[in-house]
């Protein structure tokens, strides 16, 4: 490849006429809901003269030490001991199991010269590796410091720390990257691609009597609260930093070429040349792929490009399109694969000439060449069938349960809400001049909508704007039902039809409310909904709220108790059903999805394994409502329809993943139907929440002089009806041994790949084989590191990777889900977590496996509120609170949210109330002996104690009190950040409620579910690679549960 032009320089000059020029991010500015103000608010009328900083009494946890919290006057009862750690008892046993445990920086391994040409992504790789380093640096007691301390000194802190810049070297001008000194926010510009560094969260210590010290060893709650304040006023630049954020911290990523990890995110952002260096670091190597991954407001837009009739660039022999690593030869009439070399001719009105340094003279006014995400116009030629707007069909149960529960006319509401707001009962103001004012749209222009409803018989609806009311058909035949209806009557626009919507869907549930038919028809009904769409494609939306026991497709109880636990339980997970799986393969190949809202009354068996089937291989997606009640989930029911419907949503679905020579594709990993290996991933939908796994192979050995390159092409149909390609380009740079790859490890995409490969093997093997299985992945990674890379540590210590710290704390997550977990667990609610693994974004599987945790009851007063520094850079990427009542001055700060404590029982407080979020579900628990004082602040005069308390609160309410408002910030802070589901609140009072026991197990540090504390897991872990460095390793597993087998797993 060519040298100093091999990837072009962006240069810091402006077009005007390109929104998409070399210029930084405008500030964004967030404006999103969040707590209304409380009004007339005196915050002397509630707390006195003055506010306290502790108002419900406990002592600060040693967490929040660091607030720099003053002396406070006694809050509503008497301050609290902190409890004893659980885990004292025990910790001399650990710490003799463990022999010496030093969590630490490991700084022995020094950065060798880079001998060879720069022709990298990135180059600077003199980052400190390692662990965190015992005692901090200092020795405790007297414990003789290099039985745990490094032998050799940790390295300074560089501009390469995780969260900061890396160096520019001269080559880095190969690359999309600023041309001038790089954007500081809020302050003079720094030293050219340097950024300011993040202080490293202190390793684990060992006490003076050799005790492992549970509040030192790695936190999760810690690494995501110093990037979250770091990005606060950082942006994420693609192409000068190059490890991403973690995936539950928002961010501000600006595209200079390659991709934002919001889009793809790679497990090694530096890959060893050879299988063998691989190898021997058993890293997963896989691209983790969220393609229509929403962006924060402030960040570009996808730009979509036409390139007319010809369709855009492509090399001919790899089929790649045109993206900024290609370079351009011979004056510009040629231009160079980037994926295979392969020289490729310009097409004469592609053609532009270049400069003396080889760049395109029209390169700033091309997105394609300046950006690592952009989407293409395609001719028709990429057409399966006339694109056109969206079609909607909601097919809704109106069956006994339904009726009953409350879930029919909850459903309903939430239709309306989502497709004209909260108000839509309202009708439409006329303005002055006599004009009725254009509706707010949640569709886009080109949609329609459909209905249909079933029990035993399946009934089509008419909503044609020309009739004065809604037409009811009824189809009685579910042997081999028809549409009725043409396209013209059953599908409309819902903003022109709105009272004739309205009208309907406010009549069904009493239309139906005497008929009251126990067993729907659910197959035959899924049926006549494709054969609606098969023209045009579409999307489904079903309610479901008993199992489907009429016509053909019925389903019966399959799961059984005895089945748990034996190797048939797998069964359980996977449908058997001829008649859904030819459903699911018949709407893919329609372009047609569906996303079902499964309501189990009673915590009765849904058959999500067989009815998910469909969703899940369409690119759909399964809402479960275990244990439904109206009055709780009726809101969060709303709040996801609106979500399916609001989001960005794509159909008739292809996907191609293109990689480097030396790489190929060897397994993919999530929700979607491939007919043979190396074909095209299909979907009948696509949304902004599907994220999917792609694993990589050697065919050959990487060239360590080139790079390696990564491209996602995702063809599909938008919503308004235009047929595109959706390209999304990653790269990474290349080296000779593994070392330097330790170092830009992504934490949340090897656990993210992990997650995927073992939902996959759930329909394989059995459970007990898939824990076993993730426990010996855990040890052989951090075994790997341990023999190739801190050989100079002594045997006994426990030594992690800088950037793999929290890894074994989300293995034990893992192990602890729904999913894997040992013990009874329903297979509905297994094989529904296994789906969701699969399509889980970073985010939502950080969540899911490790939950944010925050007590209510020590807020300090400023906590929940915008921050009073003025002049910031830019707001951060979440909603925008209103401003504290006790300082209304506005100001541009950012919300103000406390740190999340562990999650485990040790730090829970007597009294204490606190909201507990795992990204699925919220819970707000509250201590039996909690102040009711504070329960008046939270809930209202009239909650005095617990029992008062209304069980099925979904939301708090809106009251003039400062810890109110507080907690409705943070919760509208938290809403910004999570998946496809909805947050609401579910109260879990300690010795009422039965979500306790939820709360209980989403401690995870703790021993539940069948598994180990951490600390116990971490002893379990140590003693693994213990066993692997001696060499015994494989003699003990081989008398046990037969670790051959679980090798052959393919991990």
């Amino acid at each position: 490849m060519a040298d100093h032009g091999v990837y072009h320089s962006l240069g810091d000059q402006q077009d005007p006429a390109n929104p998409h020029s070399g210029t930084q991010p405008a500030a964004p500015q967030f404006r999103p809901p969040a707590a209304p103000a409380p009004t007339g608010y005196n915050s002397a009328s509630s707390y006195g003269s003055h506010m306290p900083q502790q108002q419900y009494g406990g002592t600060p946890q040693p967490a929040y030490q660091h607030q720099a919290m003053s002396s406070q006057e006694q809050g509503y009862f008497p301050p609290q001991q902190s409890p004893a750690s659980p885990y004292d008892g025990a910790m001399g046993g650990l710490a003799s199991q463990m022999g010496s445990m030093g969590l630490g920086q490991d700084g022995s391994a020094p950065a060798r010269a880079n001998k060879k040409k720069h022709r990298h992504a990135y180059h600077n790789l003199d980052q400190p590796v390692g662990s965190s380093q015992a005692f901090n640096g200092m020795p405790q007691g007297d414990i003789n410091p290099s039985q745990y301390l490094n032998s050799n000194q940790p390295q300074p802190m560089t501009p390469g720390h995780p969260y900061g810049g890396q160096n520019i070297t001269p080559a880095m001008n190969q690359f999309p990257a600023l041309g001038g000194a790089p954007y500081t926010p809020g302050g003079t510009p720094a030293a050219h691609g340097m950024a300011p560094s993040l202080p490293v969260p202190s390793g684990p210590s060992v006490s003076g009597q050799g005790r492992v010290d549970p509040e030192q060893i790695p936190s999760v709650p810690r690494s995501r609260d110093v990037p979250a304040e770091y990005y606060l006023d950082h942006i994420y630049h693609t192409m000068e930093q190059h490890l991403p954020p973690p995936g539950a911290v928002p961010f501000i990523a600006y595209d200079q070429g390659n991709s934002s990890p919001k889009f793809a995110r790679l497990t090694l952002n530096n890959i060893p040349s050879s299988s063998e260096a691989l190898h021997a670091t058993a890293l997963p190597l896989g691209l983790l792929l969220q393609p229509l991954a929403p962006i924060a407001p402030g960040e570009q837009p996808i730009p979509v490009l036409d390139f007319g009739e010809p369709g855009p660039p492509r090399c001919r022999r790899c089929r790649t399109y045109i993206n900024p690593f290609m370079t351009f030869r011979s004056g510009g009439n040629k231009f160079v694969c980037n994926m295979c070399t392969f020289p490729n001719d310009v097409a004469p009105e592609y053609f532009a000439p270049t400069d003396p340094s080889g760049v395109r003279v029209d390169r700033e006014q091309r997105p394609e060449l300046r950006l690592g995400t952009v989407e293409f116009m395609v001719p028709k030629e990429y057409w399966a069938k006339e694109p056109v707007g969206l079609h909607w069909l909601f097919v809704i149960d109106v069956g006994q349960e339904a009726i009953n529960r409350g879930f029919l006319e909850a459903f309903c509401e939430g239709i309306l809400g989502a497709l004209y707001g909260e108000d839509y009962n309202k009708a439409d103001e006329v303005e002055p001049n006599g004009d009725t004012p254009e509706t707010i749209r949640s569709l886009p222009l080109g949609a329609k909508v459909g209905f249909v409803t079933f029990d035993k018989d399946i009934h089509f609806y008419n909503c044609n704007a020309s009739l004065e009311q809604p037409q009811m058909l009824v189809m009685p035949d579910i042997e081999e039902p028809f549409v009725p209806l043409g396209s013209e009557g059953l599908f409309v626009d819902p903003y022109e039809c709105k009272s004739i919507i309205t009208s309907l869907l406010g009549q069904i549930p009493k239309l139906f409310s005497d008929v009251k038919n126990p067993e729907p028809a659910l197959l035959p009904t899924l049926n006549a909904a494709l054969e609606s769409l098969t023209a045009t494609g579409g999307k489904i939306i079903c309610s479901l709220s008993a199992l489907p026991t009429w016509g053909p497709g019925r389903l019966f109880m399959r799961d059984d108790n005895k089945l748990h636990g034996i190797e048939t339980e797998r069964k359980l997970f996977q449908t058997e059903h001829a008649g859904w799986k030819k459903a699911a393969t018949k709407m893919v190949e329609s372009g047609v999805g569906v996303d079902f809202f499964i309501a189990s009354p009673g915590g009765v068996y849904m058959d999500i394994a067989t009815i998910g089937h469909v969703s899940a291989q369409s690119g759909g997606e399964t809402f479960f409502y275990p244990n439904f009640h109206a009055q709780r989930d009726a809101l969060k029911l709303s709040l996801e329809i609106r979500h399916t419907i609001t989001r960005e949503t794509g159909y008739q679905a292809l996907m191609k993943v293109r990689c480097s020579n030396g790489l190929q594709v060897s397994s993919y990993h999530g929700n979607f139907l491939q007919h043979t290996f190396g074909a095209d991933l299909e979907f009948g939908v696509i949304d902004a929440d599907k994220a999917f796994g792609v694993m990589f192979s050697y065919d050959g050995k990487l060239d360590a002089k080139l790079d390696a390159h990564f491209q996602c092409a995702l063809l599909y149909t938008s919503a308004n009806g235009e047929r595109r390609v959706r390209c999304t380009n990653t790269v990474a740079s290349v080296s000779e041994g593994a070392i330097e790859s330790m170092r830009y490890i992504d934490q949340d995409a090897v656990v993210n790949m992990i997650a995927k490969e073992a939902a996959t093997r759930m329909t394989e093997r059995t459970l007990k084989e898939i824990r076993a299985a993730l426990t010996e992945k855990t040890i052989d990674i951090l075994a790997g590191y341990r023999k190739a890379f801190s050989g100079s540590h002594p045997p006994g210590q426990l030594v992690l990777p800088e950037n793999l710290k929290e890894f074994s704390m989300f293995t034990l997550g893992l192990l602890k889900c729904r999913a894997f977990k040992a013990g009874a667990e329903p297979s509905d609610r297994r094989t529904y977590t296994m789906r969701l693994l699969k399509s889980a974004s970073a985010l939502e599987l950080s969540l899911l496996l490790y939950p944010r945790i925050i007590p209510l009851h020590s807020l300090p007063p400023e906590s929940g509120f915008p921050s009073t520094e003025t002049g910031m850079p830019f707001p951060s990427p979440f909603p925008s609170p209103f401003p504290n009542p006790t300082n209304p001055t506005p100001t541009s700060g950012h919300l103000l949210v406390p740190h999340s404590l562990r999650a485990s029982f040790s730090r829970i407080e007597d009294g204490g109330a606190y909201l507990v979020d795992d990204g699925q579900t919220c819970l707000l628990w509250l201590h039996a002996q909690v102040s009711p004082n504070l329960l008046e602040d939270l809930f209202g005069p009239t909650a005095t104690s617990l029992q008062a308390l209304d069980p099925f609160l979904n939301a708090l309410p809106v009251l003039e009190t400062h810890l109110n408002c507080q907690a409705r910030n943070i919760l509208a802070y938290w809403a910004s950040l999570r998946g496809s589901k909805a947050l609401t609140v579910q109260l879990a009072r300690q010795g009422l409620d039965g979500a306790e026991y939820e709360f209980a197990r989403l401690l995870v540090e703790d021993r539940n579910g069948e598994a180990q504390s951490y600390v116990d897991w971490l002893v379990h872990v140590h003693r693994g690679i213990q066993l692997e460095l001696a060499g015994q390793r494989g003699k003990v597993e081989g008398e046990g549960v037969g670790a051959a087998g679980l090798r052959a797993m393919g991990w």
